[in-house]
């Protein structure tokens, strides 16, 4: 296996890393400035990293279940672009530094940074929306369930 190789290798890891974490951005800023206030105010260092943990993963909790039950489109709406807006900030800044590596054209870097952007928050959005069912709009009226029988016309003449 020649060097290339190992080096497309390492690269291919990074970048599917970058796709993999940046679903947690927002959590992860939430559980570090959780983290920090506590450590701040006296928790110690143990405590802190506890406390951090827990508010990230409640906030990772919240927003699927929050995307999964509601019916309003727009509160939906709402709390998917929380945490993909966060998602497109990182992968903007993630494939802006990488691009540094082999772009000289400021011009490229931003038109790779952007286009990662898009792509990075685009799966974030789409991951946190998959398992969102789509329920028909439903009126106050009660909906009358009919159940018809599995019985044959020729079944019942017996």
């Amino acid at each position: 296996m020649g060097l290339f190789s190992i080096n497309t290798l390492g690269i291919g890891l990074f970048c599917w890393a970058i796709f993999a974490l940046a679903v947690y951005a927002l959590p992860f800023f939430v559980a570090l400035n959780v983290g920090m206030l506590a450590f701040r105010d006296g928790a110690g260092v143990f405590g802190a990293l506890l406390i951090g943990i827990a508010s990230g993963a409640l906030t990772l909790a919240a927003g699927q279940v929050a995307v999964a039950v509601s019916r309003s489109l727009t509160l939906r709406v709402a709390v998917a672009a929380a945490f993909a807006v966060p998602r497109a900030i990182a992968g903007y800044h993630v494939v802006f530094a990488l691009s540094q590596i082999g772009v000289p054209s400021l011009a490229w870097r931003e038109a790779f940074a952007c286009g990662g952007a898009v792509c990075i928050g685009g799966t974030a959005w789409t991951r946190l929306t998959v398992f969102a069912e789509t329920r028909p709009l439903e009126s106050g009226r009660v909906v009358e369930n009919i159940s018809r029988s599995v019985l044959t016309a020729t079944t019942h003449e017996r």
